[in-house]
């Protein structure tokens, strides 16, 4: 399969003020894309370039799994934001969700912003579905929920390239900020269908 790189879902500015132009640029084009490129690389003509992202995740080990799962990761990401995101989510399945296995919106963003912050140097924060479900889960490093069997439904990046040039080494405003304005909840929505009974 050749690789290439998905365009993001919205212009490098449409989530200004919240997340400027030049983060969303360095951090798609910068790491993305170079996360991408060494992966590339890394396969080369072997057999592996055949397989989908997806198959590579879960097959493989080592800096072939890093360089992977990165790239998954911030696909899924750029799906995981949108301008004019955020906030409570109107009702539906998504909503009930929160409500039944969180309390609600306000007690979902109170404990996605903890985690997020309890979550020691680089990785992720994801929400997922598990056994049925929602589940508040950080990961390390290049670490993906899609490798575990559960299935992810929203992702917060929370490596310093993410957020330094905006909040600067405030993490926490950082994800107050994703939860209140970026969230792409009709993502998370799609998602959600698309998980297995």
């Amino acid at each position: 399969m050749d690789f290439v790189l998905s365009p993001l879902p919205f212009a490098k500015d449409a989530l200004a003020p919240f997340m400027s132009a030049r983060t969303v640029d360095i951090h798609y084009e910068k790491h993305h894309r170079g996360y991408l490129d060494a992966l590339r690389r890394d396969l080369g003509g072997s057999p592996d370039a055949e397989q989908s992202l997806g198959e590579l995740v879960l097959g493989s080990s080592g800096q072939r799994f890093n360089l992977a799962a990165q790239v998954y990761n911030h696909q899924f990401f750029w799906e995981s934001l949108t301008p004019g995101g955020g906030g409570p989510p109107l009702r539906g399945p998504v909503a009930e969700l929160l409500e039944r296995d969180f309390g609600g919106f306000s007690r979902f963003r109170h404990e996605w912003v903890e985690v997020g912050m309890n979550r020691f140097g680089s990785g992720y924060v994801w929400l997922t579905l598990e056994d049925g479900a929602g589940e508040i889960l950080p990961t390390p490093n290049a670490e993906t929920p899609l490798a575990t069997g559960a299935v992810p439904l929203l992702v917060a990046d929370v490596w310093e390239h993410a957020y330094y040039l905006d909040h600067l080494d405030q993490r926490r405003r950082y994800l107050e900020v994703f939860c209140d304005h970026l969230i792409n909840w009709d993502f998370v929505s799609r998602n959600l269908s698309r998980a297995p009974e």
